[in-house]
Formats: C-alpha cells, sequence, structure tokens
C-alpha cells in the first residue's frame, strides 16, 4: 500500500511493526503540513490569514487539521478551516475567501482534491490567491505552488518491497517505509499572473520550475 497515514486509516498496527498482512509507504501527508505552510510563508510573508481546504469525509481529516493549526500558529498565521467534499463545496469555498479575508489557500492531501486538481488552479487564479498543494500535478496543470514526496520514486519502492515479499519475507515484518525523495515545485507562470515574485531562495530550493 502508499497510504497517506496507514495507522490513522487502520491498515498497520504500527510503522515498525505492521502486524498483518499490509506494508508499504507512507506519503507523510499530515507530517508534511507545517512544512507546506512554511514555504508558503515565505512566499508571502506578510499574509496574516490562511484558508486550510480540509475533505471531513477523510480518515485523517483531524490529525491534518491538528498539524496545520500547529503550522499556522508557528509562523504567526491565523487559520480558517474550510470543508470540501463535493465540486460544489470547492466552488462555495473560494467565493467565501474574500469574506473570511484569506491571504492564501492550503489544500490538504486528499485523492478527491488531486481529482479535482484544474479545479482548485482555475479558482485559485480566478480569485487571486495564492495557494500550495500536496503534489507536483497541481502546478503541473496551473497550481502555483506544491511540496510533497516524489510518486515516482514511492512506485519504485513499492516495487522493491513487492519483489521481497515475493521472495518470502513477511509484511508483518517489513517496516512501513517514509519517502526519500521531496520536490518543491513552483510554476512561474502562475506566479506572474498573480502578481508575486518568487523569492531567490525558493527558486533555487525548486527542484523544478514551470515556466
Amino acid at each position: 500500500m502508499s497510504s497517506a497515514d496507514p495507522t490513522q486509516e487502520g491498515l498497520v498496527a504500527s510503522y515498525n511493526r505492521p502486524g498483518g498482512n499490509v506494508t508499504g509507504l507512507s506519503l507523510m501527508n499530515v507530517e508534511l503540513g507545517a512544512k507546506r505552510l512554511g514555504l508558503l510563508h515565505e512566499l508571502i510573508p506578510k499574509a496574516q490569514r490562511v484558508a486550510a481546504f480540509i475533505n471531513p469525509n477523510s480518515a485523517i481529516a483531524k490529525p491534518l487539521i491538528r498539524e496545520a493549526h500547529a503550522g499556522a500558529s508557528n509562523i504567526g498565521w491565523q487559520l480558517e478551516v474550510v470543508h470540501a467534499s463535493t465540486i460544489g463545496d470547492i466552488d462555495v469555498a473560494f467565493a467565501s475567501l474574500e469574506q473570511k479575508r484569506a491571504d492564501a489557500v492550503f489544500v490538504s492531501s486528499d485523492q478527491f482534491f488531486t481529482t479535482r486538481r484544474v479545479q482548485f488552479a482555475t479558482l485559485a487564479t480566478h480569485y487571486r490567491v495564492p495557494a500550495i498543494y500536496s503534489y507536483r500535478a497541481f502546478p503541473e496543470v496551473g497550481g502555483l505552488m506544491s511540496y510533497g514526496p516524489s510518486l515516482p520514486d514511492q512506485y519504485r519502492q513499492l516495487g522493491v518491497y513487492t519483489g521481497r515479499m515475493l521472495n518470502g519475507e513477511k509484511p508483518a515484518e517489513l517496516p512501513v517505509q517514509a519517502p526519500t525523495k521531496f520536490e518543491l515545485v513552483i510554476n512561474l507562470g502562475t506566479s506572474k499572473t498573480l502578481g508575486l515574485t518568487i523569492p531567490p531562495g525558493l527558486l533555487v530550493a525548486a527542484d523544478e520550475v514551470i515556466e
């Protein structure tokens, strides 16, 4: 398996000793929340409020919210949780950003959100609000910035683990692996559309800059 948080989702008993017939990789989607907010703060340090999109139907919704609040508090931001679990919810949430006085958007890791990445990118540009996402698939379709594990690298690791199990090792005894490669992707064209100047430090740190 490749999971956002395999313990919260009930797939394994613990990372070190999964204990059943499932093991694999964690995407660290909860743990990376504060890092993503920090990158957004580096881009727009004068911002004060951020809206965090959370799918309330997600198994990791509560830990995502806790991590987002902690990350926002660390950089002195106020955080407004916005629940969205349907296409219409996303539209309504973006329309409410001005009323909420949100200076930026944090889109939490969620499979449904990933399937709606074009909608997120389009609405963030329409409402002229900087947003950070979990995977490169978002800036590839016009989103501003993403930070998260490299999915191709994750899948290669899954292949290695699959081979080990086919050779007789037991899933219960194979620890859940954390990502080994992370990537920061910035869409420079979107930043220009939003009237933002990407700080040199972020550009240097970026693994890919999309023109």
